[in-house]
């Protein structure tokens, strides 16, 4: 299978390739409380945070005395975290009191979502502690449970193996960085959270769409899961034959899957053709060097500004930093990325200078001064003292592992498709037994299998009459769970589908902050509705007031939009005044002038009276005149 690339990618076989992909899913659940304490799980604004603190995170060893590579990076650079409370912040938030026993609603949503997956349940369910020192957890570490293994999922392409699921707990939310460190919300860390892993069951990018898609559907299947950019996170793990394991951090669409592993074969492709070309070069990477002397009187305000230069020769790779391996990606992007994270602002390298005001007389200094000859390249990094050394170690080793091919990496998915450079892979060296939460045995015959949403869709259509489109739109929205509550209390199934999905989306279109309203809200108007107190033609309205000012009850409501109910009587003396202003076009027209009268009746009674009982009193009115 071959797969045309809008993006100019050569047109891969990949099955050909040896592409072999997995996805891990990061689903949050939508329960009351977060997983290990009796906090809400509801977003906050960092504005209305209460206070902070501050922490700083190291590594520690794991029960065998190892250290996790990618923890030991992380701790390389010194970096202070802030952390910003709320009002509903608790100790175990702040690691200042052991955690409570695993949430029982986040366990079960756990064991439905095992069902979708056909997935056995594990007998004992132990917490474990995985180390993660980017700030991202108070404690420095994140507590995670498996909870299920061996299940499966269907692809046009084939089946797609699921090889665990587990519970843990989401991490602070990343509010911004800074020169000293990282700002960290409080409101997100907790938050109950499965994360799915498939099996490397997955050849092409389009299937590695479709899996997502099929397990994004299954998810929001139970009803319990948060909607919204950043509740749900897709992991990528791409290789192909002569490559090697990439995993990629942080996809926030379904939409991007596809593009992000054939770009990141075609990187792969790159890096070993590189490689191999650096072989028939035999090429090697020198020792990083002092050239500061050579920039003394530069002319470029970058090195200029900077109190120590240091380059690393290339032996053999000129013409080949410069190599693209992606879209607007180089071999010497990769080598940035690297130097990037050990605090430099990126490399210069000498298969784009001279540049950047650094003269050809300069390119020759350089190079003479670290050996560098004809079919050479030089990278430089221009720094603070201790940045500078820290950075171009950090690019020379990248530039060994260019001689073999592809490194094991995680890499961050860029808005583009493309990925960049984040950490080395992470290993086991980093889990270890969590002491302070007990064991659960899960018990799968407690919960019951959640109908699929495109069970619902045929349900919607045949049990409530609601056509495709709307049921669809219903299942696979963000309300569907309030739809069937609203259905249960006796809604009419049309009305609450039209007010949920196309009132709603109306209301957005016109500015209104929808984002103000709750379910209760919705279900209020709604019930007005069912009770006569409210026509269907003044939800909009009601609904907007709501949206403006939420403290308000539906009622209340009702009243700031001028929409309070009217007697029979009322409606009939304002219809009988519309078609007598319009005497002439009904004798003219009779029945036939209804459908521009019944918009001005309606436009008359403002919503304040149902379209039936308004059609019903307008027929018999041109009735009495025709």
């Amino acid at each position: 299978m071959s797969t045309p690339d809008a993006a100019g990618l050569p047109e891969y076989d990949y099955r050909d390739l040896g592409l072999v992909a997995g996805l891990e899913i990061h689903q949050q659940l939508d329960t009351a409380t977060k997983l290990f304490c009796d906090c809400p799980t509801e977003r906050r604004d960092p504005e209305v945070s209460v206070r902070s603190f501050t922490r700083y995170l190291h590594p520690t060893r794991s029960e065998l005395g190892e250290l996790d590579d990618a923890a030991v990076e992380e701790s390389r650079v010194d970096r202070e975290f802030e952390y910003l409370a709320f009002d509903s912040t608790c100790l175990v938030e702040e690691d200042d009191e052991p955690p409570h026993r695993l949430d029982a609603e986040a366990l079960s949503v756990t064991l439905e979502i095992a069902q979708l997956l056909d997935m056995d349940v594990v007998d004992q369910a132990n917490v474990m502690r995985k180390i993660v020192v980017d700030g991202s957890n108070t404690s420095g570490f994140q507590r995670s449970t498996l909870v299920a293994t061996d299940g499966q999922i269907q692809t046009s392409d084939g089946p797609v193996g699921v090889t665990d699921m587990l519970l843990e707990e989401e991490s602070a939310a990343r509010i911004e960085e800074h020169e000293d460190g990282v700002t960290y919300g409080l409101d997100r860390l907790g938050i109950p959270l499965v994360e799915i892993g498939t099996a490397p069951d997955i050849n092409t990018p389009e299937q590695a769409r479709e899996a997502a898609e099929r397990i994004g559907m299954l998810l929001r299947s139970t009803g319990h899961v948060k909607r919204g950019l950043g509740t749900i996170r897709q992991d990528v793990n791409v290789s192909i034959a002569d490559g090697a394991r990439i995993e990629m951090k942080g996809v926030q669409s379904l939409e991007d899957i596809e593009a992000l592993v054939a770009f990141e074969a075609h990187r792969q492709v790159r890096l070993v053709e590189i490689a191999e070309e650096l072989a028939d070069r035999d090429a090697e990477v020198g020792e990083p060097q002092d050239v500061t002397e050579v920039f003394a009187d530069t002319d470029s305000g970058v090195i200029a500004g900077a109190s120590r230069v240091t380059a690393v020769p290339l032996y053999g790779f000129e013409g080949l930093v410069g190599a693209e391996i992606q879209p607007d990606r180089r071999l010497g992007t990769e080598f940035s990325d690297h130097a990037k994270r050990n605090g430099a602002g990126g490399i210069f390298h000498t298969d784009e200078l001279p540049a950047y005001g650094v003269t050809e007389a300069e390119v020759a200094a350089l190079a003479e001064a670290v050996g560098a000859g004809e079919g050479d390249a030089v990278a430089l990094v221009a720094a603070s003292h201790e940045v500078a050394e820290q950075a171009i170690d950090a690019v020379a080793e990248r530039a060994k592992t260019a001689l073999d091919g592809v490194p094991e990496e995680t890499r961050g998915a860029n808005d583009d498709g493309t990925s960049r450079y984040l950490r080395p892979l992470p290993g086991a060296a980093r889990m270890y037994p969590e002491t302070d939460v007990p064991p659960v045995e899960p018990d799968p015959t407690e919960v019951e299998r959640p109908e699929l949403l495109t069970e619902k869709i045929v349900r919607y259509q045949e049990e409530y009459g609601l056509d495709a489109g709307l049921a669809e739109q219903v299942a696979y929205g963000r309300r569907m769970t309030l739809f069937e509550r609203a259905v249960d209390s006796g809604v009419d199934a049309t009305l609450a589908a039209g007010t949920l999905e196309s009132t709603t989306t109306e209301l957005r279109r016109d500015d209104v902050p929808v984002e103000n309203l709750a379910d209760d809200h919705y279900l209020a108007v709604l019930e007005l509705v069912t009770g006569g107190e409210l026509a269907k033609e003044g939800v909009g309205e009601v609904l907007t007031v709501l949206a403006e000012d939420p403290s308000l009850s539906a009622e209340e409501a009702v009243e700031a939009a001028g929409l309070a109910g009217v007697e029979e009587s009322e409606v009939r003396e304002a219809v009988a005044e519309v078609v007598e202003r319009n005497a002439e076009q009904v004798e003219e027209q009779g029945m036939g002038a209804f459908s521009a009268l019944m918009g001005e009746a309606m436009g008359a009674l403002r919503g304040k009276a149902d379209g039936e009982v308004v059609s019903e009193a307008l027929r018999e009115e041109i009735g009495k005149r025709s």
